[in-house]
């Protein structure tokens, strides 16, 4: 069904009370947070669209999909890192074309767009945590493509973009590292898990949650727009992750063992270091992710890795799927 366009002003009452979202890639792991966010409030009205029902390479598709809705949450993206190696004009077309599609259309309707995006477009070279407006370098083609994206944002939205970066996502829906090593405790005594890369593992739920504020925040025009951080905080390697997931699972975290990255080969390089600031997100009035420990605590409480049984069998421990 097609809409009229919306032409919002900043701190605009919605006319029927409800603000409508549109959450594309919404069959994924953060886009199916993002909804499942959404449905416990009664004011928001969801439009949730999986790749099957928008290709966002399609631009006609995007302008139909977007008009009538206050609010873009695009979680859909090309997000295989060694296949993009191959495959680079493919994952730009998604990740840079499809977004470029999204933000012509917000521009046309007045929607604001929140862009997900990934700390891959920075080289990984730094010693200290990247900052919002840190230089980009992306040492692989999944990075540049994503980098393509966020320029589309800040180009054709430099008042109603929003790009939020995030990277190491866990969560209750599809795979991920945590799900992986958990898995495969019931399989083997020992996991080798890579000890020199360092990030920020986020849980999706929590995120999603975040995305939500900013959204309801940027309407109301108290959110600069441009580009956020939205990754946990504190820091660690996916060998100290696993060992945390072990305890929080009851497992000996000594079984756990670490190497280094050059044990496994991946067709594309891996930033060594990707360790993001959050300072952006006090110009919104809100408070960063809190840290990666409290959140994967919580994720357990919630009971949110009971599909994942211990002794499935299940994939190697590896990075989970990039935003």
């Amino acid at each position: 069904m097609k809409h009229a366009p919306v032409a919002l002003v900043y701190g605009q009452d919605v006319p029927d009370g409800a603000l409508r979202w549109l959450v594309t890639g919404a069959t994924g792991k953060l886009g199916r947070d993002v909804v499942s966010v959404l449905g416990q409030d009664p004011t928001a009205e969801v439009t949730a669209l999986s790749k099957s029902d928008l290709d966002i390479t399609d631009s006609t598709a995007v302008t139909d999909a977007v008009t009538g809705h206050h609010v873009v949450v695009n979680a859909a993206a090309w997000t295989d890192v060694d296949g993009a190696e191959t495959a680079e004009a493919i994952a730009t077309t998604v990740n840079g074309a499809g977004v470029r599609h999204l933000a012509e259309a917000c521009a046309w309707t007045g929607a604001r767009l929140l862009h997900i995006s990934t700390d891959y477009v920075f080289s990984g070279a730094s010693a200290v945590p990247y900052g919002e407006d840190s230089p980009t370098s992306p040492v692989n083609a999944y990075g540049r493509s994503k980098l393509a994206g966020e320029r589309a944002v800040a180009r054709l939205l430099p008042v109603t973009g929003y790009t939020v970066r995030t990277a190491w996502l866990y969560g209750r829906h599809g795979r991920d590292f945590v799900t992986n090593v958990l898995e495969l405790a019931g399989r083997r005594e020992t996991l080798d898990v890579v000890d020199d890369q360092y990030g920020q593992p986020t849980w999706s739920h929590a995120l999603a949650a975040h995305l939500v504020q900013l959204g309801r925040t940027a309407l109301a025009g108290q959110a600069p727009a441009g580009i956020y951080h939205g990754t946990a905080s504190g820091r660690t390697t996916w060998f100290g992750l696993a060992r945390a997931a072990f305890e929080l699972a009851g497992l000996d975290p000594e079984r756990i063992r670490p190497t280094a990255s050059a044990a496994f080969v991946r067709a594309a390089e891996r930033p060594a270091f990707g360790v993001l600031s959050h300072d952006r997100w006090q110009a919104a009035g809100l408070a960063p992710l809190p840290h990666w420990r409290i959140s994967l605590a919580e994720a357990f409480r919630l009971r949110t890795f009971t599909a994942a049984s211990v002794g499935t069998p299940g994939l190697l421990p590896d990075p989970p799927d990039r935003p």
